[in-house]
């Protein structure tokens, strides 16, 4: 008995959500490099089941794609991120900004198969129906930077509403605006385009 209890617990310890390490975001093969800027900014988009099975939650079944972005600052001054703006925008250039917290929340607490917009003005309890684990998940899996310190990264989770969309990656880009150097200057915008991803093979991260 005591053996199934041990192994009942290490089965849900391995159900916490790890965060993957990030390499430099030149490394990645969906990025974009601003050389005179020092800055770098990559995507890699957890789109297929094994790389998805570092989450406990299907969020692919609940319309959202989970998509790992790299920031990497390899200048001698930090670069700002509090007035970051990030959009996908898919083929046919429909833009679809990152799901907040709340948005996530919203759709993971919703049953099966029900993943449509809802017209009336719920009140928002979408986490009084999310599992405690569910929502330290969704905490701790996002893209929490505010700045980036000189030669160094910084990574997170931005999940993206592509419900309906049955090939949301194809010809699809990713534009970040809003980065600030360390005078407060923007920088130039990111533009990545995720062919780039789904045109390279494979490999284990």
């Amino acid at each position: 008995m005591c053996v199934l209890v041990l192994f009942s617990i290490v089965c849900l310890a391995a159900k916490h959500f790890v965060m993957p390490s990030a390499h430099p975001a030149k490394t990645y093969p969906a990025h974009d490099e601003h050389p005179s800027e020092g800055v770098t900014v990559a995507l890699d988009p957890y789109d297929m089941a094994d790389k998805a099975s570092i989450f406990s939650v299907h969020y692919k079944d609940v319309g959202l794609m989970p998509i790992f972005l790299v920031i990497t600052n390899g200048g001698n001054q930090l670069v700002s991120l509090s007035g970051m703006k990030a959009e996908l925008i898919t083929f046919d250039r429909t833009k679809i900004p990152p799901a907040t917290e709340d948005d996530i929340y919203r759709r993971i607490g919703k049953p099966p198969g029900n993943i449509s917009q809802n017209p009336l003005p719920w009140p928002k309890k979408a986490k009084g129906s999310v599992s405690k684990e569910a929502m330290e998940e969704v905490q701790n899996a996002q893209f929490v930077a505010r700045a980036v310190e000189p030669h160094s990264t910084q990574s997170g989770f931005m999940f993206f509403d592509v419900s309906g969309i049955s090939t949301p990656l194809v010809g699809a880009s990713f534009y970040l605006t809003g980065v600030h150097d360390a005078k407060g200057n923007e920088l130039m915008y990111f533009e990545v385009q995720l062919e780039k991803y789904l045109s390279t093979p494979s490999k284990a991260n």
